[in-house]
């Protein structure tokens, strides 16, 4: 069974193309947004909290401060409304999932630059 859902999924669902990015890095998603018949592009900028899953399933969950609430938004790799995503810094951080992260507030909050 678990063989006929992975060649459904390699088969039937479109792949995107994306810059490689993992958790702590902040980066920029272009997604499109359908109110009725009108169209627009709207982004969410903010950190990687973390990657999971994996091939079609895979999703990823950025957070963001907006003024002093934070905001989270889970989006899946293979979603079409995404048009592109943008790498703004890559983080240096020691976690895959950095959940730590949702405590932290003011200075503490900051995540060191890895310089390429």
């Amino acid at each position: 069974m678990e063989g006929l859902v992975k060649f459904v999924q390699d088969e039937f669902v479109s792949k995107n193309e994306f810059p490689q990015f993992q958790a702590g890095d902040t980066i920029t998603v272009y997604y499109e947004i359908r109110e009725g018949d009108k169209k627009r592009t709207q982004f969410f900028k903010g950190t990687v909290i973390q990657r999971k899953g994996s091939g079609a399933s895979e999703t990823f969950t950025i957070r963001k401060m907006s003024g002093t609430i934070g905001v989270e938004r889970i989006f899946p790799v293979n979603l079409p409304a995404i048009q592109k995503i943008e790498v703004n810094k890559h983080g240096r951080v020691r976690r895959a999932r950095i959940y730590y992260f949702r405590g932290l507030t003011g200075k503490k909050a900051r995540i060191k630059e890895k310089r390429r």
